[in-house]
């Protein structure tokens, strides 16, 4: 979650962060891959951050979260501006590819004053969810994926250099992992003068948004990979800057590429499927198996498919393009926002006790909040700040959580598979 303050050539914006305590809380090495610096960051629980936001000012929010805290923090967002005109434009959105719990997700995303699409495909999937079911569209709002950059791909590297771009829980299952690994190695050996890289997105230890239970370091480990294959984590930009052929199974990484018009391939092998995503990128002229790669297919990507998921901006492979205004539409709305008379009307998320009574209350309570958004009685840390021993407990919880998501888990499901 980020808030702002400051606009004007006059004042200088100020940035600052707070991360919502939890499994996928970010590392400091997570961080500093972002590239943009915080003025402050604090961990806080959803009822710290709520006491931030009711004494202090901002102008705007933005809600970087999964789907629950979204709507959890909406509520109590609700709750305590309750009355007041003058409050920040809450933003809120998607970070990559959307291509499961579509109505779900956007639901619980539901109440914010933006809610920012990707794509044109994506605009249109929103507000058409968002309009069956009688809930107001005008939040969403079309962009473009925040993240794109970098030089277009203008030629073969030296050595000709192929990432496969992995992801945390897309497969899941140890064979299907081992399979990919496997190919990849065995990419590597037919390759002896290409470069075969495995780029992993965290570190042991680390979490993203989706437990990781069968991570590829791990894997590679029963296996004999050759001088020329390597392991790499790391900003995806940066990997990109020295990709001829970017692999994946359906990460957004494939959309980085795209961007780019780096030669990208959609796997194929473990089938076209919703379970693995890789469904979203039919008719994008990516899809491809190992077997194709390794006689040396090279990918044509279909350039209508592209200019409908938001990455087409990047123009001509010989640079220019749109990409630097597309986001001019959400910058125009939150202008307007903050400085229209009257100040902006109060939250009103779809889900609420009388739309979703056996739903919402579920979602809240993750949270320590009740059905009005306001503090469940007996919850931890609501009236006041931590201190050092209820942090240094706080963190060593955690790190024990961590450890059994990690470690134990997987170990006793094996242990009851046997």
């Amino acid at each position: 979650m980020e808030a702002g303050s400051g606009s004007g050539a006059q004042v200088a914006p100020v940035l600052d962060g707070f991360l919502l305590r939890g499994r996928a809380t970010p590392t400091p090495r997570q961080l500093a891959e972002v590239g943009v610096h915080a003025d402050s960051l604090s961990e806080v629980t959803a009822l710290e951050f709520l006491r931030a936001m009711k004494r202090t000012s901002y102008d705007i929010l933005v809600l970087a979260l999964v789907g629950g805290g979204v709507q959890a923090i909406l509520h109590g967002l609700k709750r305590i501006w309750e009355g007041r005109t003058e409050r920040p434009v809450v933003v809120t959105g998607y970070v990559g590819v959307v291509y499961e719990k579509l109505a779900d997700g956007l639901l619980l995303r539901h109440g914010a004053d933006l809610v920012l699409a990707n794509s044109r495909q994506d605009a249109e999937r929103f507000r058409a969810v968002y309009e069956g079911v009688g809930a107001d569209a005008s939040s969403v709002t079309e962009v473009a994926l925040p993240f794109l950059g970098g030089a277009p791909y203008t030629g073969e590297h030296d050595p000709y250099t192929v990432v496969f771009a992995a992801q945390p829980s897309v497969p899941e299952n140890r064979r299907d992992r081992t399979y990919l690994l496997d190919r990849l190695v065995r990419h590597a050996r037919l390759h002896p003068e290409r470069e075969v890289l495995l780029k992993l997105r965290s570190k042991p230890g680390e979490h993203t948004t989706h437990i990781e239970e069968l991570p590829y370091q791990k894997l590679v480990q029963k296996l004999d990979p050759p001088p020329n294959f390597r392991l790499v984590y790391g900003n995806m930009g940066e990997v990109l800057d020295r990709t001829d052929l970017m692999v994946t199974v359906s990460s957004t990484a494939a959309l980085e590429s795209l961007h780019r018009r780096v030669p990208t391939v959609v796997l194929t092998d473990l089938g076209v499927r919703e379970a693995l995503g890789n469904h979203h990128f039919v008719g994008s002229g990516c899809l491809a198996s190992w077997d194709q790669l390794d006689a040396g297919h090279r990918p044509a990507p279909d350039e209508a498919w592209v200019a409908r998921q938001g990455v087409a901006v990047a123009g001509p492979p010989s640079g220019g393009g749109s990409y630097a205004t597309a986001f001019d539409a959400a910058r125009e709305r939150i202008g307007k926002a903050l400085n229209g008379p009257g100040g902006l009307p109060p939250l009103t998320p779809y889900y609420t006790p009388a739309t979703a009574p056996g739903y919402l209350p579920g979602i809240l309570a993750r949270h320590h909040l009740g059905p009005d958004g306001s503090p469940l009685p007996g919850a931890p840390a609501a009236d006041r700040d931590p201190g050092p021993v209820r942090q240094i407990v706080r963190r060593a919880a955690r790190g024990a959580y961590r450890h059994g998501v990690q470690r134990v888990a997987p170990v006793i499901r094996r242990m009851g598979e046997l």
